[in-house]
Parts: structure tokens; sequence; C-alpha cells
């Protein structure tokens, strides 16, 4: 008989303990399965990822994942190597002499994870065997021109035999496995009607047919209740999958998701209530300054700024010191990434700021990938002058600090007329000349192919923001997404968020948001949902989000046009904070990435784990019954200072703390 062992939470950045039996770990293995091992394609990615390291630490030798094989993948993130657990290594070795390709390794990142790898291709010849297995064990047939939906049950198939291997050489080791969305359920469900002595979670982290019906402008969570759920799956095509989706979900011993707004959304899709909601968390890594996340914001905000002057150049009369950088980010859905509710404020924004004649300039970038031909000409022309204008002021300065030193040597005054000759006031006016054009700055980084139906850019030419020089709110859609390797915008994801000044996530459909959670760990605001699965968290667990620079626009309980409105006033009353409130309000932000380090969340996966032990094991695990993961009513305070908002505050704070305080000369 298998008993657990007490185990205290420790304590992570002052937030509650919780108090839980220890699993076993030695006596049992783990796997996790996902399409999105080693292959990212959405969130999930990061979800693993992330947890990975937690993970390893907690189980060592006996935590496995198991995903696709992608040859460019396995070149490049996976260092192969021998199982050491001689189940796994069995398994592996009896599949590859079926004829399987089973290739084991670590995958490259924090934790080192072992995982198992499926070569999908050389199992494709077995679909039609396997189809009819499905079919046998679950009563769903997959049709053949649905390449996905065949790719995920040859996947789930060699999940299921692999399982099954294992099981058969687990020297009284007991198994749990945890299967991440649709496509890896397949395995779920073959696992179950094969009876195999297995304990299995199913999580998803977004309903197959919610994210269809949020795309159709649909009153989705108005109308939960009111769905004809196989009506609506049939006339989308996608029944099948949402019949893998549900049948999964109904098969495993514990269901979780990642948030209360999707754990409301699963119950009423797929007709069962989650049993645990295990949030997203990341490795949060703390400096050991508290300013240092500040001087990263200002070294980034800088090069930002250079790409801004080549931008905008012959338009550039705005300061870039009272600028403000904006952005947007995520898979390229309109209405789901609230991007259309963004263009709508950002339209009232820039008619709020023209009318109090105010000296902020708002520039706001789209980062939604979309398909293009290439960078546009004026685009890439702008940096080609902001680089050509910066050299000749560089070979200026070379030769005026010269002739000013020797003169200055000489005991010597150097007269201006003397320093700049004819020729440099030549080249200074053809400088000036060249930064000359009359073309409005491009509203786009590229060649958009469907430029006419675009809908960010046709809802920009709707509202008429074209970059003009009398809008306050200027705005550039970048369809790509950014990497230090640009000749356009050189620089990584996470330097970009850095450098900005507000990420702003308004969607209307989003489980988690792993967006705006990057944003606080990085200490840069954010605007986000009560739709979301992180704008509900932070909500549950902080006193008061918006003095921490979390704002949470209601898209649930108000109209659009109401929603719209309260955007627009957070992102005005964003544009009236001083350089000092906004260094204070970073700093606060930052405070919060104790609740999303997965250290403290991790314990929401752990009680999972309990859970379905007990459910699948009850004769052999004595665990102690362990409620839900609580921190027992604790919210993070209200700051003691007072807030960032420029209504209910003064431009400085006396009662604001050493670590809130920023330096005011420092060009933040």
């Amino acid at each position: 008989m298998l008993r657990g062992r007490s185990l205290s939470v420790t304590s992570l950045g002052g937030l509650p303990v919780w108090e839980a039996e220890r699993l076993p770990v030695e006596e049992l293995l783990l796997f996790e399965v996902s399409w999105e091992v080693t292959n990212k394609v959405g969130g999930i990615c990061t979800v693993i990822q992330t947890k990975a390291k937690t993970t390893a630490d907690e189980w060592g030798e006996n935590y496995f994942l198991i995903g696709p094989y992608f040859e460019h993948n396995m070149k490049t993130q996976v260092e192969q190597c021998e199982p050491v657990n001689d189940a796994v290594r069995k398994a592996v070795d009896a599949m590859n002499k079926h004829g399987c390709q089973v290739h084991f390794g670590r995958w490259l990142i924090e934790g080192s994870p072992y995982v198992v790898l499926f070569d999908i291709s050389s199992s494709a010849w077995n679909l039609d065997r396997w189809k009819g297995d499905f079919w046998e064990a679950c009563g769903v047939g997959i049709p053949h021109h649905d390449r996905e939906a065949n790719d995920m049950l040859i996947f789930g198939s060699l999940t299921a035999w692999f399982l099954k291997e294992v099981t058969d050489h687990a020297d009284g080791k007991h198994v749990i496995a945890q299967f991440h969305e649709w496509q890896a359920g397949t395995g779920l469900i073959l696992s179950r009607a094969r009876k195999l002595p297995i304990a299995t979670i199913f999580t998803t982290h977004a309903t197959l047919l919610g994210r269809y019906l949020c795309a159709a402008n649909i009153d989705f969570y108005n109308q939960l209740d009111k769905f004809d759920i196989d009506k609506e799956a049939g006339e989308r095509q996608i029944y099948h999958r949402y019949c893998m989706e549900r049948a999964s979900v109904h098969c495993a011993h514990v269901f979780t998701t990642v948030s209360e707004i999707t754990a409301i959304e699963a119950e009423h899709m797929l007709k069962r209530k989650p049993d645990v909601v295990t949030p997203n968390g990341l490795n949060v890594k703390k400096f050991s300054a508290v300013h240092e996340f500040q001087n990263l914001h200002a070294m980034y905000k800088a090069r930002i700024q250079d790409f801004v002057r080549g931008h905008f150049y012959g338009h550039l009369d705005f300061d870039l010191e009272k600028t403000l950088f904006l952005f947007i980010a995520g898979r390229y859905e309109f209405s789901n990434k609230g991007a259309d509710i963004f263009l709508e404020s950002l339209s009232r924004l820039n008619f709020l700021l023209r009318m109090h004649k105010s000296n902020v300039t708002v520039v706001v970038f789209f980062i939604m990938p979309a398909k293009t031909n290439n960078f546009n000409v004026e685009t890439l022309k702008g940096q080609a002058v902001r680089k050509q204008l910066w050299d000749t002021v560089h070979c200026l300065k070379e030769k005026f600090g010269k002739k000013l030193y020797d003169g200055l040597l000489r005991g010597e005054i150097p007269d201006m007329n003397s320093i700049l000759d004819r020729d440099d006031l030549t080249i200074m006016k053809r400088a000036i000349f060249s930064t000359q054009r009359q073309s409005l700055p491009p509203v786009t980084t590229h060649n958009m192919i469907d430029d006419s139906t675009d809908p960010i850019l046709s809802t920009i030419r709707r509202i008429g923001l074209f970059n003009n020089r009398a809008d306050r709110v200027k705005v550039i859609l970048h369809p790509e997404f950014l990497s230090s390797t640009s000749p356009l915008l050189p620089m990584d994801y996470e330097e970009f968020v850095r450098g900005c000044h507000l990420g702003v996530f308004p969607s209307y459909y989003e489980p988690w948001g792993y967006t705006p959670a990057e944003c606080t760990v990085m200490g840069i605001p954010s605007v986000t949902t009560n739709l979301s699965g992180f704008g509900c968290f932070v909500q549950e667990h902080v006193a008061d989000p918006t003095a921490y620079g979390i704002y949470i626009v209601d898209r649930r309980f108000r109209s659009p046009d109401d929603s719209c409105n309260q955007l627009t006033q957070f992102l005005y009353g964003f544009c009236k904070q001083s350089r000092r409130q906004r260094i204070i309000q970073r700093n606060r932000t930052e405070r919060l990435s104790d609740l999303l380090d997965w250290r403290y969340l991790g314990r929401y996966y752990q009680h999972a784990r309990h859970l379905t032990l007990s459910r699948a094991f009850p004769d052999k695990f004595h665990l102690e019954p362990t409620s839900p993961p609580t921190t027992d009513g604790f919210k993070y305070p209200r700051p003691s200072s007072v807030p960032p908002s420029p209504s209910g505050s003064q431009a400085s704070s006396p009662q604001s703390s050493d670590a809130e305080d920023g330096e005011d000369e420092d060009e933040r």
C-alpha cells in the first residue's frame, strides 16, 4: 500500500502556504502528453516549457513529456540520449522493433525534461486500422479529408501503445498521464477503452466550439445555456473534433482547465464541470536590484524610439520623451483578441488628447502575424534615411570635435565659422532635405496580401487614424512576429515588451492570457478583461488591480460601447500620468510576479495529481483527501502610497516607499 507523506508548500513572496500530502514520486511515473511538446503552435507550448523546471525539480527522473517528432525541432531543441528508466527504455525498444520511429532525449529548456517523440509519418500506414479501433472504442468516425484530425489519431494511437508498453514493464510503479487539449485526447480515450492501469488527467486550455463561436461575433457568454451544441459543431464541420474533445473530457479521471471563466464555458460546452482549475504560470526571474528592470525599460525604449524616428521621418514633430508606446500582440483574431474595441477606443483617445491639447503622443503597435508579401518600401526607406542621417552626423561630429580639440589645446575658443566650413553647411542642408517627404508615414510595415479586406486596415480607414500630424495617436501594424534579426525592428519580443509603456489586451475570448501575464512579470502595466482567465485571476487575488498597473475592462456585464468607453478612460488616465508615477506603477506591477510563479501555481497541478490517483487506484492509495489550494481570502493589499491616478494624487507621494521611488532625472 502506498501512502503519501506530509509536505508544506514553501511560502513565496508572502503568499499563503498550502498544506498537502506529498506524493511518493519515487514510486510513480508522470507523463504529460501534448502536440506542442518541442513544437510551438500556441500558448500550450509556453505552459509546458515554463512549468517543466518546477515539475522536473519535484519528479526528477520520473517525469516525461510526450509529443510529435519534427526533424527540424529535434535537431535544434533536443539532445538525444538513451532512457535511464527501464520501463520507458523497453517501451521505446518494443515500438521501434515494430516499425515505429520513437525518439528519446532531453528537451533543451530549463529543467531539461525527458521527451518521447513519435514520428507520425512513419506510422501513417496504420491509419485505417486505427480509425476502426477508435470507432470501436468510442463510436466517433474521422473523415479522410481532415488531415489534422487524422494526424491526431495517429499520435493518440502511438501514445496509447507506448503507455501500454510502459505499464507492462513498470515493476509496480503507478503511472499518471496528463493529456493537454483535444489533439492529445485520442490517446486518453484509447487508454481508457483498453483499461490500461493509469491515472488520467485531461486539461482543456480552450474549448474548440467556444473559439469558433466567439470568432463569429456571437454574444457567447450571455448565450452559453442556449446553444444547441451538436447543431453548432455540425454547422462548422467540426462535429467529429468536438466529439473527440468531449469523449476525452468524460473518459478522464480528473478534468481540469486553466481559469474560472473557461470552467464555466467547459461545463456548458463539454457537459462536465472541471474538477480543478489550474492557472498558468511563468518562470519568474528576480533581479538582485529592484531598479534593474527599470534600466532595461529605459534601454529598450531607446531602441523603439530609434525605429519611430525612422518610421515617422519628415513628420517627427512630436517630442519622443513625451511619447508613450502601447502594443497589442497575439494571434490575428480580430474580435477574439479585442483588436476591434482597441481601435475604436484609440479613435476616442485621439479625440480626447486633441480636445485637451495634450502634449503627449501615443504610438500604438499591432504585433499580429498576417499574410504579407514583404516589407513595404516606405518603411525600409525610413530606416535607411535615419541611418544615413546618423552616419552624416557622426562624421560631422568627428570633424567638429577634432577642430575644437586643437583649438582648446592652443588656448583659443574656436570661432564657429572656422569650425563649420561651407562644405559642412552644405552637407547639413542636404541631410535636412533628405528627411522631407510628402506622403504620410505608413500605418503598416509590410505589404499586406489582402489589404482591402484586412480587418485592422479596414477599421483604420473607417476611423481615420492615418498618422496625420494633428493626430496624437499614431498606429503601426507589424504583421509579423518580432525577431532580433529583422532589418526593420531588430528586437526580440521580450525586449520589445520591456521597452513599451503599456500592453493592451481587451480580449473577448481568452481562456488564460499569457501576454498580460508576461507584461506583469516584466514590470510593464497592462490592460486585460474580466473575460480572460488572467483578468479573473487578478480580480480574485489583488484588492486593487489598477493600483498595481493591471486595468481590467468589463466586457462581460457591459455593452460593447460602455466597455469601449471604459477602455478609453483607462488609456486617457494612463496618458495623464507623470514619468514618476509611471515608474512607481511599474515597480508595483513587477511586485505581482510572485503570484504568477510556477513555484506558487504548481500546487494546483499537485492537487489534480492527488485527485486522479485516489480515483484511479482507490484501493492502493490511502492519500488523505486534500481540499483544493486556496488563498483563504488572501489578496494583495492596496498599496499604502497614493495611487498613481492623476485624479487621485499629487505628482509625487510623500508616503511612497523607497522601492517604489525612481530617480526623476532618469529618462524612463
